[in-house]
């Protein structure tokens, strides 16, 4: 279902554009009015990451996000309410990410039920590597949800091949090693990585770690299917409130 609907974008936009946000911060009521924004600008999926004390693929301004949603009171519960509400109210698909912990401790069936009951499209997990994800690849596909899983520039053609085989929906080819939110610099050294990227799947690709501004996804064109901005979003809500969020994400596509 995501792939499709991806697709069916893509005929429409030369590159569509995936956002994140941490559910709850600076709480439910912002979250939710950046999702509004972020609908109004444009933008074509969005992950919704249900916050967890230990982010290890999060940056520092993820992790704060995190630190503060989990400290005002957020929950699974809360965040699947959430997700459920956003998913109802607006016409793109929602992704949760999160880390397997909260899975695992959820019940992988149960968690994955949630999820299509919620009319939620798929998860990001990504300190859940395939080759140990029978239980979750299985509860997913049950459901016709999208396990979303990720390539980095150190994969082995052999390996992405492997990832290739059990992801639906998109692959996230993540720009460089590390976290979030670091800066990256888009260069056509990026072309050779996402040719193999592209070799390896048929799947839509999108690209983060540290996308930020016009003329990231401007090089993007033409390169991947989906641009993902999520720091620069925290950081223009932080500095400018969510007010700041609609015009930053609109300014990120236009005609090329």
């Amino acid at each position: 279902m995501l792939e499709a609907i991806l697709r069916s974008r893509r005929e429409e936009q030369e590159i569509l554009l995936m956002t994140h946000i941490v559910i709850g911060y600076p709480s439910f009521d912002d979250s939710l009015r950046v999702v509004e924004a972020m609908v109004e600008a444009g933008v074509d999926v969005m992950e919704l990451q249900i916050p967890f004390s230990e982010p290890i693929a999060d940056g520092p301004v993820i992790l704060h996000a995190n630190q503060q949603s989990l400290a005002a009171g957020s929950s699974v519960d809360l965040c699947f309410e959430f997700g459920e509400a956003v998913s109802r109210r607006f016409d793109i698909p929602f992704l949760l990410m999160t880390y397997y912990n909260i899975l695992f401790k959820h019940g992988i069936d149960a968690f994955a039920q949630r999820m299509a009951d919620a009319g939620l499209a798929g998860a990001i997990v990504p300190d859940l590597p395939p080759e140990e994800a029978d239980e979750y690849l299985a509860a997913m596909q049950k459901r016709d949800l999208a396990p979303i899983f990720i390539f980095s520039p150190n994969t082995s053609d052999a390996r992405m091949g492997e990832i290739a085989r059990v992801a639906k929906g998109l692959v996230y080819c993540v720009a460089r090693k590390g976290v979030t939110g670091a800066d990256t610099t888009f260069s056509e050294d990026l072309d050779a990585y996402l040719a193999r990227c592209r070799a390896a799947t048929d799947l839509p690709l999108a690209l983060g770690f540290g996308v930020k501004d016009r003329a990231d996804v401007d090089h993007l064109r033409g390169r991947v299917d989906l641009a993902v901005i999520g720091t620069q979003t925290i950081r223009v809500m932080d500095e400018q409130g969510v007010d700041g969020v609609k015009p930053f994400i609109e300014g990120l596509r236009g005609p090329a």
